[in-house]
């Protein structure tokens, strides 16, 4: 029996659970890279310093339109961003510790301040 590719791994994730699209998969493992290449030396990200990682990685990648393509990979919180995290380490896709939990991602930030209010007039950023 061979072993799965990273391929036929992400198509048993999308078929046990079709709420993330593989976009959303995708977009995790590349904002975990561009996290660990921002730290002084490469270790272990907690799920804080990758949800900050993330939105950095997104807003630089997709700019004003970050949470529009989010939501359409069925990212709409960072309790989402937990979700994939674990789908990914049961599926051997990602590794963790022993302190790491879903939890770790609850309530990290709101994505209308984090993606949108960078973006609006700063007359409008000031009401808001």
């Amino acid at each position: 029996m061979k072993n799965p590719n990273a391929e036929e791994l992400l198509q048993g994730l999308l078929a046990r659970d079709p709420r993330y699209t593989a976009g959303a998969y995708t977009f995790v493992r590349n904002g975990l890279d561009y996290t660990v290449r921002r730290l002084e030396k490469p270790r272990h990200v907690s799920g804080q310093e990758l949800l900050g990682g993330l939105r950095e990685f997104a807003l630089n990648e997709f700019g004003p339109m970050t949470k529009t393509i989010l939501n359409g990979w069925g990212i709409e919180r960072t309790e989402d961003i937990g979700e994939i995290v674990f789908n990914m380490v049961e599926a051997g896709l990602l590794g963790k510790t022993e302190n790491d939990s879903r939890a770790d991602f609850a309530a990290g930030y709101d994505f209308d301040e984090a993606f949108c209010k960078p973006f609006r007039p700063a007359a409008r950023r000031a009401d808001s």
